[in-house]
């Protein structure tokens, strides 16, 4: 028996399958999907199984055997694993590289196998015909409840395939020990160590001059008998006032035994959810909801765009698309943005759903991201929530797979493999014969060009439920406050705004997309401002700890009162980050109660949640923070929402920058009014009458996108053509410029050749510094590429990549090449 395994090298002439020998102990475990251990050079390394063949091209001979397995059932399905070679081809990345982003970070570091007998492992003693090996390893493991693998290992070391046999039966199962951050996952328990009658007859005879071992020991007769399960000792000594003293002294006589098991991590296990059922749907909601439910039980692959301005019930139509997809018996993918999978996001969904659905988010630990994940291959959960990364959910038969705020940058990752949700959601869709439903009220142009040209089915929700009035929205002209003589970062009409919220009792949302005290510290004698010494990036003052930080390296200095250039005492704060503002409000409203919340106030476990939780009980009148307070949330008593800055994400260097202002206005605005009370928008900036702030000011998303597309097709850009982007990375610029000419020669000539191909000519853009030419002591080149239709410009790039392979592991020369970039700096 052969194993073809993809191995972790991150060599280009090895991203390959290799052969190997499967030893006879092993084979009952090697299938698809499963990671090995494989001799490779000097090392052992990690891999994973592709197939299995009868024979090798190689001689027998000369096949390396499998040193071990390292799962009893495969973690990658064989659906999965077609997907990580689909990954690997369309992002251009190692195979190991897209196999290795299918699994929850647990599987990447060290765990600790543990097996346990399932409640069905008792029909294994009366099975007839029962191979001895698997009757006894069963047995074994039901007699001591969790086994830890290396305990089983040594006691059937020659019966794997018996392990493998037991798993597939359903009789044993297998989890892991996870180490993180949380500290304990195992606890102690008390189990009977001696058959119930016996037990019984024990507690009778200690009933009067011990009573607390007598309960116990009744407690533990009825665990031998099959209710429920072993009580631990703190739920013993909490609940029923037994000691430790009390289960040492019948431990001693052989009554009870002490074992430690397993907990498992539910970051949920102590919140309770208000149950839910369907709302009464509006004629919109309901016309939008049948095309999904019909495409659900056609088992017919079909995308739609569910175009819907905030507020118009789109989380109700997800629900209903989800019970449709349950009731088909299938299963459903909910993605959201990870800044939008709010506590208010997993309330609907589990409040419906209740124990069917699983949440996958960063702000869980690595063991409990596992636990969700393992709910899922188990089979025990029919729904999954998450960020990007759970439309990898390893389910079988998805019917539904949702992508909510669809128009997010943060669903392309910018690790390899630089994928994007919606590709992989689409691909996934394609292989289920699922629908895919892409929402947003400020779709990507992308999304919105192909709804119209009939790639997706467009479905429009164009009113709020129960027809409330879009919010009003003011945009204020900074500039004219400024000649008004108002200097503070609150225009006249924002600070009236808020007074009147305070004065009613109402609640404010305030928005602004830079954290820390002030953007940038500069002397205003000699014009220095200070810079991070590793990129070429001003650093950010944060007043909390009176220093300057650089966002992207995390590189800080302490806060100086003499300028470090010409010593000068006329050092200054400018610009505004959320701590500055927080601050000014103070000033401005004496007792106003503010939450901020941006990536300082919320990095700590469990903070994002507490902080809307308090500002939905009322305990603060603002909410202020960066783009985490525009999506997913949902509050009754907010009626204002005031754009700090809108200028911020408009003067980046980035085609998509009126895109993306225009996105987060709608977004934030929509925050405001969405219940009874009617709702206000003040908008500040520099640019009124940049079109984008002006058409957001109008809930005008269709006249937006008519005026950007005249753009984007005038230069070139997405939508009408695709972009590829190579970035070359050096510690020495005189090193990275000729590899950077290098590079673009070896593309330009394979460009060319798709062109004599028939394809129409790529155009190649660089190499030119990139936007930020200097990160972390690193300096940046790029080449962009602008194509369209099919051409294969990812192989050209790979191959591009690949001639330089062998200078690049010599000189540390890295090249990122990224397909469909969604940052360009």
């Amino acid at each position: 028996m052969i194993a073809k395994v993809i191995v972790d090298s991150p060599a280009r002439e090895t991203d390959r399958p290799f052969d190997y020998a499967v030893p006879d102990k092993l084979a009952p475990l090697v299938r698809p999907g499963v990671r090995v251990g494989v001799p490779f050079g000097p090392r052992v390394l990690q891999g994973f199984v592709l197939g299995v063949a009868a024979s090798s091209e190689m001689a027998p001979s000369k096949l390396k055997p499998l040193k071990s397995v390292l799962d009893a059932a495969p973690v990658v399905t064989e659906e999965l694993l077609e997907l990580a070679g689909w990954l690997s081809r369309k992002y251009v990345c190692p195979q190991y590289t897209a196999l290795a982003a299918l699994l929850p970070s647990a599987l990447k570091t060290k765990t600790e196998k543990i097996y346990a007998a399932t409640p069905a492992a008792a029909a294994a003693a009366d099975e007839r015909g029962l191979p001895e090996g698997l009757r006894e390893l069963v047995a074994y493991v039901s007699k001591r409840g969790r086994v830890p693998e290396k305990t089983l290992l040594a006691a059937f070391a020659d019966r794997a395939d018996a392990l493998a046999e037991a798993i597939r039966l359903g009789w044993i199962e297998e989890s892991r020990h996870v180490k993180d951050r949380l500290g304990a996952k195992t606890q102690l328990c008390a189990a009977p160590a001696a058959p119930a009658v016996r037990l019984r007859e024990a507690a009778d005879a200690l009933r009067r001059r011990a009573p607390k071992q007598a309960e116990l020991l009744e407690r533990l007769a009825a665990v031998a008998d099959g209710e429920g399960e072993a009580p631990s000792l703190a739920e013993l000594a909490r609940d029923a006032g037994i000691g430790p003293s009390a289960v040492k002294a019948l431990e001693a006589k052989g009554l009870v035994a002490v074992e430690t098991r397993e907990v498992g991590r539910d970051p949920y296990a102590d919140r309770r959810f208000a149950a839910s059922r369907p709302l009464p749907l509006t004629e919109t909601q309901a016309a939008a909801l049948e095309p999904i439910r019909r495409a659900i039980e056609a088992r017919t692959y079909e995308p739609f765009l569910l175009h819907g301005v905030t507020g118009s019930g789109k989380t109700e139509v997800y629900l209903q698309a989800m019970q449709a997809c349950l009731e088909a018996g299938r299963e459903a993918i909910l993605l959201v943005p990870e800044i939008s999978l709010t506590p208010q996001t997993v309330n609907a969904f589990k409040g419906r759903f209740g124990d069917q659905v699983a949440v996958m988010h960063s702000r869980l630990s690595a063991g409990e991201r596992y636990d969700e994940w393992r709910k899922i291959a188990g089979r025990r959960v029919k729904i999954a929530i998450g960020a990007r990364s759970a439309i990898f959910a390893p389910f079988s038969d998805i019917g539904l797979i949702i992508m909510d705020e669809e128009h997010e940058s943060s669903y392309k990752q910018e690790e390899s493999p630089k994928y994007h949700a919606r590709d992989v959601a689409l691909e996934r869709g394609a292989r289920h014969g699922a629908a895919v439903v892409l929402g947003s009220a400020t779709p990507s142009l992308e999304t919105y060009l192909d709804a119209h040209r009939g790639v997706y089915t467009l479905l429009e929700m164009p009113e709020r439920v129960e027809g409330r009035p879009l919010p009003s929205v003011a945009v204020v002209d900074m500039r004219q406050e400024l000649r008004d003589g108002n200097r503070s970062m609150f225009s006249a009409r924002l600070r009236e705004a808020l007074a009147e919220r305070l004065e009613r009792g109402e609640q404010s949302v305030l928005l602004l997309n830079r954290r820390g005290y002030s953007t940038f510290v500069m002397c205003r004698s000699c014009g220095y401002a200070a810079q991070c010494p590793h990129c070429d990036i001003t650093l950010t003052y944060h007043r909390a700890g009176k220093h300057s930080r650089c966002h992207y390296c995390g590189y800080t200095e302490r806060e100086t009162t003499n300028c470090p250039s010409c010593e000068s005492e006329h050092i200054r704060h400018f610009g505004a980050g959320t701590q500055r503002v927080e601050e000014e409000l103070a000033k401005l409203f004496p007792g106003i109660r503010t939450i901020r919340m941006d990536v300082d106030t919320t990095s700590h476990k469990g903070a994002h949640e507490q902080l809307l939780a308090e500002f939905r009980e009322r305990k603060a009148d603002v909410l202020l923070g960066t783009q985490m307070v525009a999506k997913g949330l949902d509050f009754p008593f907010v009626t204002l929402v005031g754009v700090i800055s809108a200028d911020t994400v408009l003067r980046l260097a980035d085609f998509r920058a009126a895109e993306r202002t225009f996105q987060l206005l709608t977004q934030v605005a929509g925050r405001a009014g969405r219940h009874t009370l009617p709702g206000e928008v003040v908008v500040q900036t520099y640019t009124p009458e940049h079109y984008s702030i002006q058409f957001a000011a109008g809930h005008d998303y269709r006249g937006f996108a008519r005026r950007e597309l005249l753009s984007r097709r005038e230069l070139g850009y997405p939508p009408y053509r695709k972009l590829a982007l190579a970035t070359l990375s050096h510690e020495d610029i005189s090193r990275l410029v000729p590899a950077g000419e290098r590079f673009a020669g070896e593309l330009k000539r394979r460009l060319a050749a798709l062109r004599s191909a028939g394809a129409e000519e790529p155009e190649l853009l660089g190499p030119v510094p990139s936007p930020i030419p200097k990160l972390k002591d690193r300096y940046r080149f790029q080449c962009m590429v602008k194509y369209r239709g099919e051409t294969d410009v990812a192989e050209a790039l790979r191959a591009s990549a690949d001639a330089l392979a062998d200078d690049a592991r010599k000189s540390k020369l890295s090249i990122q090449l990224d397909m469909d970039p969604q940052m360009l700096l």
